[in-house]
C-alpha cells in the first residue's frame, strides 16, 4: 500500500512517514501543497494524509480539486484547528476522515487502516487466496496451517498482488504502489521480488503474463 503524506511541519512529516514505513506502506511526503497537489495528480496513493494550512496550495483547495477532477482518492485531513465548522469544511470539501492535532500515531494508524478497508473494493483485514491468508493487521502470513516469514516488501508485493485477484498488474503498477517514488529501483527488482515470493508461498499462484506483467489467482483445492 502507497501513502503520500502532504504537511509542511517536516517534523511531523517524517514522524509519519517513519511509523507508516515502519508499518510496511510505502510512503512519500511533500512539504507544501503544490508538490503535494502534482503528486496526488500524477502518481497512484491508496491514502492521501493531508494537512489543512499548506504553503502555496492549502488543503481544502487540494481536496476540492481532486473531487472536481474526479479523483476518488480516500483522504485524511490534518489540523491543528478543532472548531466543528472548521471539521464541517473539510468534510464538505471531499475529504474521507478528520483528525484534530495533537493526535496519537495509533489513532492516525487505525483511521487509514479504515480508509484502505472501504471501497474501492471493501475487503477485510485478511486477505484470502486459495488456502494462502495474509493479515494486514497481525502481519501473519500462512499458508494453511504454516506460517511463512517474508520481508517487508515481500509482504506489501504480496499484499497488492492480494487485494487485486485474477488481475494482472504490470511492473509499473506494482512499483507504483509497493516502492517510494524517490526508491532506486533496478530493472529487475520486481522479477527477484516475485520469484523469492514464489519461492516462499509456492509456484502455483502467482502466474506471469508474458508481456503485461503478473496475477495472483486462486486455485483449485483438492
Amino acid at each position: 500500500m502507497r501513502i503520500l503524506v502532504v504537511e509542511d511541519e517536516h517534523r511531523i512529516a517524517n514522524t509519519i512517514k517513519k511509523g507508516l514505513e515502519q508499518e510496511k506502506y510505502a510512503v512519500d511526503v511533500a512539504y507544501d501543497g503544490k508538490s503535494g497537489f502534482d503528486l496526488a495528480t500524477t502518481e497512484e496513493y491508496d491514502v492521501l494524509i493531508l494537512d489543512l494550512l499548506l504553503p502555496e496550495m492549502d488543503g481544502l483547495t487540494i481536496c476540492r480539486t481532486l473531487r472536481q477532477n474526479k479523483n476518488h482518492l480516500p483522504i485524511l485531513m490534518l489540523t491543528a484547528k478543532g472548531q466543528i465548522e472548521d471539521k464541517v469544511e473539510g468534510l464538505d470539501a471531499g475529504a474521507d476522515d478528520y483528525l484534530t492535532k495533537p493526535f496519537s500515531f495509533s489513532e492516525l494508524l487505525a483511521r487509514v487502516r479504515a480508509l484502505t478497508r472501504r471501497p474501492r473494493k471493501a475487503l477485510g483485514t485478511v486477505l484470502q487466496i486459495a488456502d494462502l491468508s495474509l493479515d494486514t493487521n497481525s502481519f501473519e502470513v500462512k499458508r494453511g496451517n504454516k506460517s511463512i516469514r517474508l520481508s517487508s516488501k515481500e509482504f506489501s508485493l504480496l499484499e497488492y498482488l492480494m487485494r487485486h485477484p485474477n488481475s494482472v498488474l504490470t511492473k509499473e503498477q506494482i512499483i507504483s504502489h509497493v516502492w517510494n517514488y524517490d526508491a532506486d529501483v533496478l530493472p529487475n527488482t520486481v522479477e527477484v521480488n516475485i520469484k523469492n515470493l514464489r519461492n516462499k508461498i509456492g509456484n502455483d499462484l502467482i502466474n506471469t503474463i508474458r508481456g503485461f506483467g503478473y496475477k495472483i489467482c486462486s486455485i483449485q483445492l483438492d
